[in-house]
C-alpha cells in the first residue's frame, strides 16, 4: 500500500480589502484546517493600523487555535509579489478568488487570477463562491487526460476528496473526435466508427483504472469511483460536463506555457478559466 501523501503543507491566500474579505478568510481558514496546512495570508500593499486591526478582528471571530496563520504585507506589483512569495515561502497551494464568467475584455487582457495560474510554481485553487457556512463537497470531477501530469492530478484529487469528505470522484477521459479515424458516410462506416469508439473507451478506462490502482489505493475505501468518456474539444467538454453534473470541484492539470496565439484561439484549460463551472483546483507538479 502506498504511503499517504500530504500535498498541501503550506497554503497562501492573496487577499484584498474587498466586500468579500471576511467570507474569503472564513473559507480559506476552513480549507487550511481540512488540509492540516499552515496558512499564509498575503496582502499586496502597505501595512496600516486600520488594515491590521480589520484582519485581526476577523481572525479573532474564527476558531483558529489549532491553525498556524501568518500574515504578510508586501507592496509592489500584485502578480510579481505573489509569484515571488509562492517561490520564497515554498507554497504548495495558492488560493485565489475568481470571477465565474469573464467578458471578452477580461479574457484577452487576462485577469490576475488567469496570469498567476499560468506562471505560479504551485497548485492553484480558484474559488468562485466562498461561503460563510460550509457547503459540503460531495462530487469531484477530475481530468483523466492521457498526459504525464495526470496521475498526480488524480492522486491529489483523492487526497482532497478524503480531506473534504467527498462521496464520489468521476474521472473524465476526453477523447478527441479525430482519434476515431473513420469518416461516417453510410451504415457500414457508422458501425465501424462505433466499434472504434468502444475500443478507445476500453483503452482509456484501462489506463485510468491502472492509475487509480497504482497510486490511489490508500484513499479509495470510502469513495465511489466513476469513469466517463467524452468525445469532443478538450477543456470545453470536461467543463461542460462538470457543470451538467453539478460538480462541487473540478480538478485539472496545470496549463502549459501559452503563446499569444493560444489566447486568441483558446484550448484545454483556457475554456474553463474564462467560464468556470465550479471551484477549480489546478494541480502543478512541484519543482
Amino acid at each position: 500500500m502506498k504511503e499517504k501523501i500530504h500535498p498541501f503543507k503550506t497554503i497562501l491566500f492573496g487577499f484584498a480589502f474587498s466586500p468579500k474579505l471576511r467570507v474569503n478568510i472564513i473559507e480559506t481558514t476552513r480549507i487550511a484546517r481540512f488540509f492540516n496546512s499552515k496558512l499564509i495570508l498575503l496582502h499586496v500593499g502597505e501595512k496600516t493600523a486600520e488594515k491590521s486591526d480589520k484582519i485581526a478582528a476577523i481572525l479573532n471571530e474564527l476558531s483558529i487555535e489549532n491553525l498556524t496563520v501568518e500574515i504578510q504585507w508586501i507592496p509592489g506589483d500584485p502578480i510579481q509579489v505573489i509569484l515571488d512569495s509562492c517561490k520564497n515561502s515554498k507554497i504548495d497551494l495558492l488560493i485565489l478568488g475568481a470571477l465565474q464568467h469573464e467578458n471578452a475584455y477580461q479574457f484577452y487582457v487576462g485577469s490576475i487570477a488567469r496570469k498567476l495560474t499560468r506562471k505560479v510554481c504551485c497548485s492553484v485553487l480558484l474559488l468562485i463562491k466562498p461561503s460563510e457556512e460550509r457547503v459540503s463537497c460531495k462530487n469531484i470531477v477530475v481530468n483523466g487526460l492521457d498526459a504525464p501530469d495526470t496521475p498526480l492530478a488524480i492522486e491529489d484529487s483523492f487526497y482532497v476528496a478524503n480531506a473534504l469528505g467527498a462521496q464520489q470522484i468521476t474521472i473524465v477521459e476526453e477523447i478527441l473526435q479525430r482519434e476515431i479515424h473513420v469518416k461516417v458516410e453510410d451504415d457500414k462506416s457508422l458501425k465501424k466508427a462505433n466499434i472504434m469508439k468502444e475500443r478507445l473507451k476500453h483503452r482509456e478506462d484501462s489506463r485510468v483504472r491502472k492509475i487509480v490502482s497504482d497510486q490511489c489505493d490508500t484513499y479509495t475505501q470510502n469513495i465511489k469511483i466513476k469513469t466517463q468518456n467524452i468525445f469532443g474539444e478538450r477543456g470545453y467538454s470536461i467543463g461542460h460536463y462538470a457543470e451538467v453534473v453539478r460538480a462541487d470541484l473540478l480538478v485539472m492539470n496545470a496549463p502549459k506555457k501559452t503563446r499569444f496565439i493560444d489566447r486568441l484561439f483558446p484550448h484545454d484549460i483556457e475554456y474553463i478559466l474564462s467560464d468556470l463551472p465550479t471551484d477549480l483546483l489546478i494541480i502543478r507538479r512541484p519543482n
